[in-house]
């Protein structure tokens, strides 16, 4: 699995970050989002990186299994 982001899309919403703070983060001066980790590598992240990218209202995150 691999996560891409598209911080042209990003709106700042910052709904990845609550769902999978581990794997994604706001940058302070703007709130666009930051990939923290490419390529988690458990079950668990897999599931919270796919929750995020549902519940981003920009669709700027893809998560490729």
């Amino acid at each position: 699995m691999h996560i891409e982001i598209d911080q042209d899309r990003c709106c700042a919403a910052g709904q990845c970050v609550l769902a999978a703070d581990d794997i994604f983060d706001q940058r302070d001066e703007d709130g666009v989002v930051v990939l923290l980790d490419h390529v988690p590598d458990d079950a668990d992240a897999l599931a919270r990186a796919r929750e995020a990218a549902a519940l981003c209202p920009a669709l700027a995150i893809e998560v490729h299994a």
